[in-house]
């Protein structure tokens, strides 16, 4: 009888020596956050997704009672910053947002070091950003096909700018090279800064640019908007019909995104980052400021995120293969 009494009393010691493990996992959720936040930024600031971490990151900071840094990783077409978002623990204290380029570079780069669907659980789908194209307003074009028309009579100065190697303006102007049959020289840039004063000057004839890096030349007379890359037209820019209205059936081009953890993140911690960021996102000021960019705001959940990253991969896996685009 007293052996009996005895094991069960060792049962409930190992049980209750465990215990406080098993509630520490299980509480952890309701604990998180218990420290800073780093969101990863993958570009420079200034960009759309600079803005949207910024504003995003002032109001996790207020509503989960923790600091939220903003840590810019340039580089690399934006795998630098991605890649070292990939290897950052899974445990919620690391998050990253990303751009187009992430369902894109997938094709364009053997040795990625990360998968954009394996190396991630997706948070919230927060942005799109319409492209514009943008040409030199001294082209006698105002409609698409008259652009179209013009290149085609013109091969010589049709010079198309991009920003470089993996980015949705790449991808955009190797669209519309397929789709419009016109022969144009795509010219690489390292961003919109660089690409514009060539634009300006007409030494490029166009430019197929994220509408809020190009809204302020456009509203200045400085370019002329001939049409935009989505489905839908855009709220910034009502008057400038698609580039699918004007005879490109089917073109929708975009640079769209969100916020990303590491694989292995767990998943109540995820969801409360999904929580939280829907909420900010619904905040007429924050609203105000990412509409006032350019950016189209979206939202959802996880598995939302998760289908469009899925969609974006199969679309743009057609595009780089079928524009016979070289890996690097």
């Amino acid at each position: 009888m007293q052996r009996k009494t005895l094991i069960k009393t060792l049962a409930a010691t190992a049980v209750l020596a465990l215990a406080p493990t098993w509630a520490s996992a299980q509480s952890a959720p309701s604990a998180y956050p218990s420290r800073p936040i780093k969101i990863i930024v993958p570009a420079p600031p200034g960009g759309a997704i600079d803005v949207i971490a910024r504003v995003i990151g002032d109001k996790l900071a207020l509503s989960m009672g923790q600091p939220v840094v903003i840590d810019n990783r340039p580089g690399a077409s934006n795998n630098l910053g991605t890649d070292v978002l990939a290897k950052s623990p899974p445990d919620g204290y690391t998050i990253g947002i990303v751009g187009g380029s992430h369902n894109i570079n997938k094709f364009l780069f053997k040795n990625l070091g990360w998968d954009p669907e394996k190396s991630f659980e997706p948070i919230i789908y927060t942005h799109e950003v319409p492209l514009v194209f943008a040409i030199y307003p001294q082209i006698p074009a105002k409609t698409l096909p008259e652009f179209i028309a013009w290149m085609k009579a013109n091969p010589d100065q049709a010079k198309v700018a991009t920003s470089g190697r993996g980015s949705a303006q790449e991808m955009a102007a190797e669209m519309f090279r397929m789709a419009s049959g016109a022969n144009m020289l795509l010219v690489p840039y390292k961003g919109s800064a660089a690409a514009h004063p060539d634009l300006l000057a007409g030494r490029t004839a166009l430019y197929i640019d994220t509408i809020s890096a190009i809204q302020s030349q456009v509203k200045g007379g400085n370019v002329r908007a001939i049409a935009v890359s989505t489905r839908k037209r855009t709220a910034s820019l009502p008057d400038v019909p698609t580039a699918d209205e004007q005879g490109l059936k089917g073109y929708d081009a975009n640079t769209n995104g969100g916020f990303l953890a590491p694989a292995g993140t767990p998943k109540p911690i995820v969801a409360k980052l999904n929580a939280e960021i829907n909420a900010a996102l619904k905040l007429p000021d924050v609203r105000t400021k990412l509409e006032g960019a350019g950016i189209d705001i979206q939202g959802g959940t996880p598995q939302d995120y998760a289908a469009l990253i899925k969609s974006d991969l199969a679309k743009w896996g057609k595009v780089v293969k079928d524009a016979g685009i070289p890996l690097e």
